[in-house]
């Protein structure tokens, strides 16, 4: 019994330290937002300032930079066509793998996950040759072309669900004279929320918090996302924390309210593609 409460109590304590080391940062950042440059020295970051000096002068000052605007446009552009591209490929090729057999078809799976396995910028010098031969440099579709092509992700958690389907589900809707493309909009294509709802999940999160591929291929200052405005609105603060702490709260919350409000589908999501009955 006391070897069981003692295992249950380290187990206990290691969540909480993970959850710690998590948090702790946020917390650390919030707390500065609201802090006056003078309180920056004296008051611990550990504690918020008095509430006489409460302030909400540096959210107003990031507020009214106006690439925050065009960084807050320019990655909702990215990220809806981005997902939409990737919800669409990888559902019709996931769909084609799974239920048709062809020829060459173990050594274009194959190909697939190969490209997973290559860390990206091994190949960077020729991908940036590609972009700049399609004109695309220092536009949105760079980005949107290599977040679309590079991540091949939702094709594998596509493939696990198709693959928990049952093909008499494809036969019964071939007998009654669904054609294929039928068959994949009207059964195959709903039956796949949950995967799509992971995808779009996840995918949405790693893009809004890029900032390698937007800051290469698109350096105009137009073309700014809240990554690379935020970089660059830090190397403007020189040693401003406080101000910088309200522009990192401010790009974070799209992220924090996306990852709440639908992180329960993406275990579920996940778990549910990788079951097979």
């Amino acid at each position: 019994m006391a070897k069981r409460v003692t295992t249950q109590l380290v187990k206990q304590l290691i969540c909480i330290l993970m959850v710690a080391v998590v948090l702790a940062p946020i917390i650390l950042v919030l707390f500065a937002s609201f802090k006056t440059k003078a309180d920056m020295v004296k008051i611990s970051p550990l504690l918020l300032p008095p509430k006489s000096r409460f302030t909400l002068e540096n959210f107003q000052k990031v507020l009214n930079n106006k690439y925050l605007l065009i960084g807050f446009k320019n990655t909702g552009i990215i990220l809806v066509v981005s997902i939409f591209f990737n919800v669409m490929f990888g559902t019709i090729t996931a769909f084609i793998i799974e239920r048709f057999q062809f020829r060459f078809k173990g050594a274009i799976v194959a190909l697939f996950f190969v490209g997973m396995l290559i860390p990206s910028f091994v190949t960077e010098i020729a991908r940036f040759k590609v972009i700049n031969s399609l004109n695309l440099y220092n536009t949105l579709g760079a980005p949107i072309i290599i977040y679309v092509a590079s991540d091949l992700m939702q094709l594998y958690i596509y493939r696990q669900f198709i693959s928990t389907l049952p093909v008499s589900l494809d036969e019964s809707a071939l007998l009654d004279g669904c054609g294929y493309f039928g068959l994949f909009t009207r059964i195959i294509f709903p039956l796949l929320a949950p995967a799509t709802a992971t995808v779009v999940i996840i995918k949405a999160i790693n893009i809004i918090n890029d900032m390698y591929i937007p800051y290469l291929y698109m350096p105009k200052n137009k073309l700014r996302t809240l990554t690379t405005f935020l970089m660059d609105y830090a190397n403007a603060q020189h040693g401003s924390w406080q101000s910088l702490a309200a522009g990192i709260i401010i790009v974070m919350l799209p992220t924090i309210l996306i990852y709440l409000f639908f992180q329960r589908y993406i275990l579920a999501g996940i778990a549910a593609g990788a079951v097979k009955e």
